[in-house]
Formats: structure tokens, C-alpha cells, sequence
């Protein structure tokens, strides 16, 4: 063993110190040195010493805990910046680590100075060293435990169906569980012992093991920060630091998932009994794990009562060490189970030849291609080691301690994390791939749409694509928990923009800028639940109107310009639902709904696109506390909808609710401005005025519309109104806005819907066609030549003819530059167009003036 030895180094410049390392060290798989650049921090000065009875290490830790501490309080003396450490306490410490002898003495006073002191005191080595020999232990165990479980699966035929079925696709599934399920179908695949059986032991794994791995997780990190930090003496290190309780509070998840972990272990194991067929290791088997598993129970139970931090960990690390002993157990069991073979080999040589025919006769179901490895992994060990008990021999195989552990845990990770055995990648929900043809009419829709923008005077703007997340919060009513937030990156906490709006509020402000017309084709994100049109990542393209300006102009001129991108896309029918802000709350006022209400009825009222009005009710009622008789009459008056100026003059009659009302005569007066400009401009037979669209975003102000493809179920397709208070919520100064959004997602899906002919993936004019081999210099000069006159060209060298007219044809590429074995000598080249039902070609033309005549023709 001591050969073995590999050698660690404490205090160096940078280095840092893992469970790992202390696991080496406390079971004597590693030396320890220590740096020379912290041998030359020790100070020689001579120090005031203070005696100690010990290191201040607890009596009853084992032995490999009591190394854990030494080696973790020797690495706080090495970190230890007071001044006043000097060498011969982390010397003395050294020489016990390197020690040969099985056991040793921390008996007898020693002398200390001050800061040294302060470590041994305020360290908690031991705690600190003891949760870190938990930390790796358990590491590997959260390592292994799948493949015993995918073993018993297999064992006891149980269905596994139900670990497809944990990732709902919402977002909101446990990601471990989802990940465990994942590793266990790796192992599993192409399994066809797994059966049809509800197994409630099975079921449970994804999530147990899952909650496993979290907890380990959490204790990997703690002992990470512990191992890594110095101990502060004076005022600044005085009193109770809380390592103890942090410490305490992570350890006693770990042992309730402990306690789980080994409690379900034991009862797949229980089933895998039951199906092995020698009598007497079925006994043997059964009296192991129930033994084991009343030391489990026992252990735990001593857990909790256990008020000292470290005591707590030692008992802790006992209960680990009791179901590492399940779980090789379970996988004894599985294991005699799926191999059909028995303990020992002592059995009478009849029973055996019996046993062998009929073993012959039975045609075995194919294990997984990660469970075979296992099982044929342990076999191999078992003829290797052969005699002895073999229960024992694979208990030793999952002992973290044994000699075998290390290449089983090997072989586990390979499987797992193998390409060829996982399924083919594939992209996160609510996310598209778009492929060359789809990226055709992309950009021909972008181009359209810059178009427009331009032609109304606008200019463009980018903005980056997250956002302080206190920019964000706020601005979109219910809706802001759809908001995706980005882990910590250095103490600011930012979101992924939601859209393109409180982006350009918080520009505008941030550069005190008083009037701005602009656009933005960016991408932006939603937290949202995919479906057919809606997704979490998506392209929004924007148009807003900053500033003071004509009364009601802004608000026309961005409709106008959503109905001419519309009307250039050429999506079909559609129309636009139009409001106002102000008209609504009117109306709520009218019926009865309290101020302090108006944003989160109009979310509800906002759904009535996807609801019935009854839903719609029900929510109001249930969960915002409307009365039943101000919920019916918001019904009465959202059903109103029509052609602008009929509804208009409907709502302007004399008497009407809403002329009383100063909120909406305000709406309806500058509603009456903006449709008679839309009609003016001959696009009103577009807009639809509906009371019901209420626009659930909480900063607009004024009108509101949404756009919707008549025909198409892909829900709303643009989306806009005014809002003049967003901007002054960044800055001192007020600006008044108004804008639109497209929703150009849900605009391509009806656009490839509507595709009827193939779409050319490339705008290649000319193929360059060199049918000769190796002639790549003869491709280059020619093509060249094409690209420097801006003709869009492509280039193919190869000796077969048909790949050059298949290439042509595939890509849609009307014409070719021939070069063969006769232009070549000749100095010539062969032009010739190959769309179909053409038969032009010009041969023999000059290579200095081929592309002059390409342009004729292009």
C-alpha cells in the first residue's frame, strides 16, 4: 500500500484542496507535503506559547475521520495569514499523515501560539474534515446507484415507462429526476428484460435518486468552501463563525436522502430475492439485507438525536457506509437473478448439470447494453477471484474501498455518458431550427419589413439581449413570471429581454432623448408553454414613435404601417382589433370595478380570445373578487365589436354611460380622430373595434391593437398601442410613445403553410463545372473572375458529369461555365443554361470574355 502512495502538496500559490484529496490522505492512498512557498510564510519570530491539552480532535472519530481532520486542520494553519504559525505544529501534523502505523497518539499537551490557537479552535477541522470523507463517498455513490437500480429493473421486469414521462415540457420538472431517468434509460437501452410489471420501488427511483444527487450536490459545495478557507483571529475572526450549523443544516438533508436512498434500495432488493433460485442464497441474501437494513434504521435514529456537529457527521458517515452494504447487496441480487448463477459453486455436480439443461432450454430476454457491462463486468471479477463466498466478493466489487470499485465506477460513467447509447440531441422546447429554404423567406420578410420601416422615416436600434432584471420587473402585469432570469454572473442579477419595448423606454431615458422614430428586428424570450405558434424563443419586430407630436398622428401612422407590412407579407386575410386603454377603464369604472382592480381585470378580460366568457367570469369571481353582477355587466359591454366608425357612434349616442364618464369621452373623442384618418388612408376595412381587447401588459396608456390571421390558429400576429408613462419610469422626463410589435414567428408559420412551390435555398446564378479531377486551380480562377464582376457563382471539380448537372439542378441554378478535357486544352469554356426546357449553350467561348457574355444572358 504504502508503494501505491501518490503525493499531494498543501499550500501552494493557488492551489486548492477537495474532498477528494482528503479522502486520499484519511485512508492512506496519499503523502502529504507541504509547498515551499508556504514553508517560507512560516514566522520565526519567537512568540508568547499557550498550552493545549490536544489538537482539539474528538475521541470516538475513526480512523480514516481522525486523518480527515489532521489533513483539513493542516491545510487552515497553511491558510492561516495572522503571522504567527510557525513550523512545528504543521511539521508535527505532516509526520502523523506520513506515519505508517495503523494508529496513533494525539494524547499529551502541546504549545501553541496565539493565531495557532485561533485555528485549532475556530477551524472545525474535524466537522470540516469529516464532511468532506461524506462528500466524496457519497459523490461516488450518487455515481453508482443507478446502474444497481437499472439492474433491479431489469430483475423484477418492472415497467419503466413512467421515466419517460416525468419531462413535461413546461419547464417546471425536477431536472434531476429528469436526468436520472435519462442516465437509467441509457443503461437500460435496448433491454428487453424490463416488463410490464407496476413495480412501486421502481417508479420511485428517478425521483429519490434525483433528490440524491441535489443533496450531494449542496454538500460538495459546502465542503468546497470549508477546505478552501482561512480562519480569521482578533476582533474580525471572534465568536461563533456558523461553519458548525451551515455544515450541520446541508448534512442533515444528506442523511434524510440517505435514509431513503438505502430504504428503497432495500426493498427492490427484497423482489430481486424472491426471483433468484437457489434456496439458501435467497436465505442468505434476505438475512444480510435485513440486518443491514435495521442498522440503517438504528443509525439514523442515533443521527438524529446527535446535538454535536461532528458527532452528527461520524454517525452519518456510519449510515453511508450501511447502504453502500444495500446496494451491493441489491446488485447481488440483481445479479443472480439475470445470470441464473449461485453463490458458491459447492452445489451437488447433478443439481448442477440439472440446473445446466435447463438453463439451456430457456431462451434468456436480452439485458440493456448498459446493464450487460455491469453484469458481464462482475462475472469476469468473480472468475478472477474464484472460491470464497461470492456475495461477499460483490459486495467488495461496490465498496468504494475495494480493489475493483474504481474500474466498475469506470465502466458505469462510460456507459452513461456515452454518445452512441443516448438519444440524438435535440433542442429545447418552445425553439426552432431553420433550415436553408425556410432561411429564404426569412429573409425576404425581414427585407419587406425593413422596408416599410424605412419608408416611414425610421431609424434602426439595437439593444443588448439582457436586461437588468429590475428594468424588466414590473412592465408586464401578470405576465412577468414568464420572464427568464440569469443565474448570478458577478452581482448584478439580469433577465432575458421579454420584448423589445421596455428596452428602447429605458434607452430613450438613459440618453434623455426627446423625440425618436425607430425600429428593431431582434430576438426575445418568454418563459412560456410551447404550442403550435408560440414559442420561448422568438424574433419581434418593432416599430415606435417617441416624442410630442400631432394629436393622434403617431397612434395612426404605426397601424397604417402594420397593416402595409401585412398587406406585403401576404399572409391571407386578417384583421385588426382596436381599443383604448382609457375606454376601458372607463367601461370597469362604469360597472363598478374598483380602481385598484382595473389592471387585473383587464388581464382577465385579456383571455376572452382563448376563453369562453364564462371562464372568464369564474376567474374574476373565484380568484379576484368581482361580484357575480359587475362580472355580467363587464359581459354585456365586451361583447361590443364592429367596423370603427359604426361602434364609435353607437358608444357616442346620446345618453350613453360612457359620455358621463370622463375617462372614456376622453378614449372616444381621440378615437374619433384616429378613425377618421384611417379611413381616410383606406385602411379601416381592416380594423375591427372590439371592447373586449384589453392588451394585459400593465404600461399602456392609451389605444391598443392586435392583429390576427382570419383562418390561421396561430393566435395573435402583431400587438402594439401607446404607452407615455414607461419612459418616464427610467428618467425625471415624461415622453410620450407609441409602437407596434410583430410577431414574425407566428407570421412564417403561415407563411410556409401558404408555400406552394419549392423556394430556392441559394441565389447561385452560375455553377462553375470542372470535369476533370484535381483541377482545383482551374475552378478558383474562373470562379474568381465571376465574383469580382458580383455574379453569384459556385464552383464543383470532379470527373463525374452527372454530380455537376444534379448540383445544378438541386440548387435551382440556371446556368453553367463547362470546363472538360476539350475546353481545357482549347483555352475555351462551354456556357450552358440548364433550366428546364431550355436548350441554350454556347460553346467555345474565350475565358477572357466569358463573363461579358454570362451578363448578356444573367
Amino acid at each position: 500500500m504504502a508503494a501505491e502512495r501518490t503525493t499531494i502538496t498543501l499550500g501552494g500559490k493557488g492551489s486548492s484542496f477537495s474532498s477528494s484529496s482528503v479522502y486520499k490522505i484519511a485512508s492512506g492512498l496519499a503523502n502529504v507535503r507541504i509547498d515551499s512557498s508556504a514553508i517560507e510564510r512560516f514566522t520565526t519570530k519567537p512568540l508568547p506559547l499557550i498550552k493545549r491539552s490536544s489538537f482539539g480532535i474528538p475521541q470516538g472519530l475513526t480512523n480514516e475521520e481522525t486523518r480527515a481532520s489532521l489533513a483539513v486542520l493542516l491545510n487552515k494553519l497553511l491558510l492561516s495569514n495572522s503571522g504567527s504559525v510557525r513550523s512545528v505544529l504543521p511539521v508535527k501534523i505532516l509526520e502523523i499523515l506520513n506515519s505508517k502505523d495503523e494508529t496513533f497518539d494525539l494524547g499529551g499537551e502541546v504549545e501553541v501560539t496565539e493565531g495557532e490557537n485561533v485555528v485549532l479552535e475556530k477551524s472545525c477541522a474535524s466537522l470540516v474534515g469529516v464532511c468532506s470523507v461524506i462528500d466524496h463517498k457519497s459523490t461516488a455513490l450518487s455515481q453508482i446507484v443507478d446502474s444497481v437500480a437499472a439492474l433491479s429493473c431489469e430483475a423484477t421486469k418492472g415497467d419503466v415507462s413512467s421515466f419517460s414521462s416525468l419531462d413535461s415540457g413546461d419547464g417546471f420538472g425536477n431536472k434531476d429526476a429528469i436526468s436520472v431517468a435519462g442516465d437509467l434509460k441509457v443503461l437500460l437501452n435496448g433491454s428487453k428484460a424490463v416488463g410490464k410489471v407496476e413495480v412501486e420501488e421502481v417508479s420511485k427511483i428517478p425521483r429519490i435518486h434525483g433528490k440524491f444527487r441535489e443533496v450531494v450536490r449542496s454538500v460538495h459545495s459546502d465542503a468546497r468552501v470549508e477546505l478552501n478557507s482561512g480562519v480569521k483571529g482578533g476582533k474580525t475572526g471572534s465568536g461563533n463563525s456558523g461553519v458548525g450549523e451551515a455544515l450541520g443544516t446541508t448534512l442533515l438533508a444528506l442523511s434524510m436522502s440517505i435514509k431513503s436512498l438505502g430504504e428503497c434500495s432495500f426493498l427492490r432488493a427484497k423482489l430481486c430475492f424472491e426471483s433468484v433460485g437457489d434456496e439458501e442464497l435467497r436465505k442468505l441474501l434476505l438475512e444480510k439485507s435485513c440486518v443491514e437494513y435495521e442498522n440503517l434504521k438504528s443509525c439514523y435514529k442515533s443521527c438524529l438525536v446527535e446535538e454535536d456537529q461532528c458527532r452528527f457527521a461520524h454517525k452519518l458517515n456510519e449510515c453511508l457506509g450501511i447502504v453502500w452494504r444495500i446496494f451491493g447487496l441489491e446488485a447481488a441480487g440483481a445479479f443472480f437473478v439475470l445470470s441464473g448463477g449461485d453463490k458458491s459453486g459447492d452445489a451437488d455436480k447433478e443439481e448442477a448439470k440439472s440446473d445446466k439443461k435447463k438453463k439451456k432450454n430457456e431462451k434468456k430476454a436480452a439485458l440493456g447494453k448498459g446493464t450487460s457491462v455491469v453484469i458481464q463486468f462482475i462475472k469476469e471479477r468473480l472468475v478472477s477471484e474464484s472460491g470464497g463466498d461470492q456475495v461477499e466478493q460483490i459486495l467488495s466489487l461496490f465498496n468504494p474501498e475495494g480493489q475493483g470499485f474504481d474500474i466498475l465506477l469506470f465502466k458505469v460513467k462510460e456507459i452513461v455518458e456515452s454518445n452512441e447509447n443516448r438519444r440524438l440531441p435535440k433542442l429545447p422546447k418552445g425553439t426552432r431550427d431553420f433550415a436553408k429554404e425556410q432561411m429564404i423567406v426569412r429573409e425576404k420578410a425581414f427585407s419587406i419589413i425593413q422596408n416599410v420601416f424605412k419608408k416611414h422615416g425610421a431609424t434602426a436600434l439595437d439593444t443588448p439581449v439582457f436586461e437588468l432584471r429590475e428594468t424588466l420587473m414590473g412592465k408586464y402585469g401578470e405576465d412577468s413570471k414568464l420572464i427568464y432570469d440569469i443565474a448570478d454572473q458577478g452581482g448584478e442579477l439580469c433577465s432575458l429581454r421579454y420584448d423589445l419595448t421596455v428596452p428602447f423606454a429605458r434607452y430613450v431615458a438613459m440618453n434623455g432623448i426627446a423625440s425618436f422614430k425607430r425600429y428593431q428586428i431582434a430576438k426575445v424570450y418568454r418563459r412560456d408553454n410551447p404550442s403550435k405558434g408560440r414559442y420561448r424563443e422568438f424574433y419581434q419586430c418593432d416599430f415606435d414613435i417617441a416624442g410630442l407630436s400631432e394629436p393622434m398622428g403617431p397612434d395612426f401612422e404605426v397601424v397604417k404601417i402594420l397593416t402595409e407590412l401585412l398587406d406585403k407579407l401576404e399572409i391571407g386575410d386578417y384583421a385588426v382589433k382596436l381599443n383604448h386603454r382609457k375606454l376601458l377603464d372607463g367601461m370597469l369604472e362604469i360597472c363598478g370595478v374598483p380602481a385598484e382592480k382595473f389592471r387585473t381585470i383587464c388581464s382577465s378580460i385579456d383571455k376572452l380570445d382563448k376563453q369562453s366568457f364564462e371562464q372568464v367570469k369564474k376567474e374574476m369571481v373565484e380568484e379576484k373578487g368581482l361580484s357575480s353582477e359587475i362580472a355580467d355587466r363587464i359581459g354585456s359591454f365586451v361583447k361590443e365589436k364592429g367596423a370603427p366608425m359604426e361602434l364609435l357612434s353607437k358608444l357616442r349616442q346620446e345618453g350613453s354611460e360612457f359620455l358621463a364618464n370622463n375617462s372614456s369621452k376622453e378614449a372616444l373623442d381621440e378615437l374619433s380622430i384616429m378613425f377618421e384618418a384611417l379611413e381616410r388612408s383606406k385602411c379601416s376595412h381592416r380594423i375591427v373595434f372590439d371592447l373586449s381587447l384589453a392588451r394585459g401588459l400593465d404600461y399602456y396608456t392609451g389605444v391598443i391593437f392586435e392583429a390576427v390571421c382570419i383562418g390561421a390558429e396561430v393566435g395573435s400576429i402583431a400587438a402594439g398601442g401607446r404607452y407615455d408613462n414607461l419612459i418616464g419610469m427610467f428618467g425625471s422626463k415624461q415622453v410620450p410613445a407609441v409602437g407596434m410589435s410583430l410577431g414574425i414567428e407566428r407570421v412564417f408559420n403561415i407563411m410556409e403553410e401558404q408555400q406552394k412551390q419549392a423556394v430556392r435555398a441559394t441565389e447561385t446564378q452560375v455553377l462553375v463545372s470542372v470535369m476533370e479531377d484535381n483541377k482545383l486551380g482551374e475552378a478558383a480562377e474562373l470562379a474568381s473572375m465571376l465574383w469580382e464582376a458580383d455574379i453569384n457563382a459556385e464552383y464543383l471539380v470532379t470527373k463525374r458529369q452527372t454530380k455537376h448537372f444534379d448540383r445544378a439542378k438541386s440548387s435551382g441554378i440556371p446556368w453553367m461555365v463547362v470546363v472538360g478535357k476539350n475546353e481545357l486544352s482549347g483555352g475555351v469554356v462551354t456556357l450552358k443554361k440548364v433550366v428546364e426546357g431550355s436548350k441554350e449553350e454556347v460553346k467555345d467561348v474565350p475565358r477572357d470574355s466569358f463573363v461579358a457574355e454570362l451578363l448578356k444572358r444573367l
